[in-house]
């Protein structure tokens, strides 16, 4: 049986603010620029989960969509969308939300359950703007 990589695409809208207690404003706007917004900006954020694994051959399903769906949708979109990163979200308290950092609490929190579903979390992407991304293998 071959392997395949199944995505599912999902978004939310966040906002944050990257800001280091320990330098200045002048040096906090160097480094993260409008991230540093002392008023919080926000993204609308894409994010893609991918599932690898091999198709049941009952189904002919890596995982059930749906399932996998309603799994990111309770577990990440529900705790992230119309969220303050930086003060709302208990699994990203004392981390700097950047979208790498993001990304990891993601993976963490989908992991194990993908498993139940029967696949192997494959990839994390997150789009913080038609621009940039980041992905996540686990590593």
């Amino acid at each position: 049986m071959r392997t395949v990589y199944l995505t599912r695409k999902e978004h939310f809208n966040a906002a944050h603010k990257l800001w280091h207690d320990g330098w200045s404003t002048e040096k906090n706007i160097e480094i993260f620029g409008k991230c540093a917004n002392a008023n919080w900006h926000g993204h609308n954020f894409t994010l893609y989960v991918t599932v690898k694994g091999k198709p049941v051959l009952e189904t002919g399903f890596v995982v059930d969509l749906k399932k996998l769906s309603a799994l990111i949708k309770k577990t990440v979109i529900a705790e992230l969308d119309h969220k303050n990163l930086n003060l709302d979200v208990p699994f990203l308290k004392n981390v700097k939300p950047s979208t790498e950092n993001v990304a990891f609490a993601i993976w963490d929190l989908l992991l194990e359950p993908i498993k139940e579903l029967g696949g192997d979390l494959h990839c994390i992407k997150l789009c913080e703007t038609e621009n940039n991304y980041v992905e996540y293998y686990g590593e």
